[in-house]
């Protein structure tokens, strides 16, 4: 295999670790637990409601904070708020989180506080209606780039995040509200059964940038995800509270090793033109396509 030079075809996105990882884990795990929130309010579960405003309204306020703080400026965020330009993933996800993360603080102020009840709780429904495209939109993100590791798991990697989102709102409830944590353990099952079939899906489907999450440390990272998931799945379904918040940690673990894994197998595919070239010549072989544009 050969590129121009033999230099890399793609810019390796300048996103840093842990800023990009922790942002793409918290985000999710507000989402589902504002929506868990949400459900667990009308259902009369207190405890677990409060929980949830609780983690949405931290996990929110970090996700923003990491992001700032890889874009080393403040107003670089703002800036985004300026358009609204619905064929930009990025300029969509910014219109979410923004609001998702002042209505979730809200939410969760006016329960601590409870100063402007009626007002709060407004707030923690509209953000529980937001919530499943906070837990979604950054796989959006990462698959609307060139970057072969990410844009050609396009049609799962949403469902990834999703399944990872719910295991870790799950895993909030298992540690925040034990006595009230029945609608949460069986969060965290669904969400790691979605995660690791959507996962497998990806994998299979996606080519020559499947090896990217099979090898090297994002393939290791990824196997102890799978691993530290499928765990905590298994003792979610005890109702014993020390198998409870085992499982909560396994499940937080897990989903922050999902978001990094598959930032990482992303970078390394967008660093080895190998992941480029060769799907590139592949496609200009196949019958009925002309030679044109073939990377030599």
């Amino acid at each position: 295999m050969r590129s121009y030079y033999g230099r890399p075809v793609l810019k390796e996105p300048v996103w840093k670790v842990p800023d990009v990882p922790a942002y793409l884990y918290l985000g999710g795990m507000a989402g589902a637990s504002s929506t868990m929130a949400l459900l667990a309010g009308l259902t009369g579960r207190e405890r677990l409601a409060r929980a949830g405003r609780l983690a949405a309204a931290v996990g929110a306020t970090t996700s923003v904070a990491a992001l700032m703080h890889d874009l080393h400026r403040p107003m670089r965020f703002l800036n985004m708020l300026r358009v609204f330009k619905p064929t930009s993933p990025l300029s969509v996800g910014s219109w979410i989180l923004a609001p998702f993360s002042g209505l979730a603080g809200a939410a969760a102020a006016g329960d601590v506080t409870g100063l402007l009840p009626g007002p709060s709780r407004a707030a923690g429904v509209v953000a529980g209606a937001i919530a499943p495209a906070m837990t979604t939109y950054t796989a959006v993100l990462l698959a609307d780039t060139a970057v072969p590791g990410w844009h050609e798991g396009y049609r799962e990697l949403p469902f990834v995040f999703a399944g990872s989102a719910l295991t870790s709102a799950g895993a909030v409830g298992m540690v925040g509200a034990p006595a009230e944590a029945g609608p949460a353990r069986r969060m965290a099952v669904a969400g790691a059964v979605l995660e690791l079939a959507a996962s497998r899906r990806m994998e299979s489907r996606m080519g020559l940038a499947a090896e990217a999450y099979r090898t090297g440390r994002a393939g290791g990272v990824l196997r102890a995800a799978r691993a530290a998931t499928a765990a905590g799945a298994a003792l979610a379904l005890s109702r014993r509270r020390p198998a409870g918040l085992a499982a909560g940690a396994l499940l937080t673990l897990g989903a922050i090793a999902t978001r990094y894994g598959v930032f990482e197998a992303g970078r390394v595919t967008a660093r080895d033109p190998r992941f480029v070239v060769e799907p590139q010549r592949e496609r200009v072989s196949e019958p009925g396509t002309s030679g044109r544009g073939e990377v030599h």
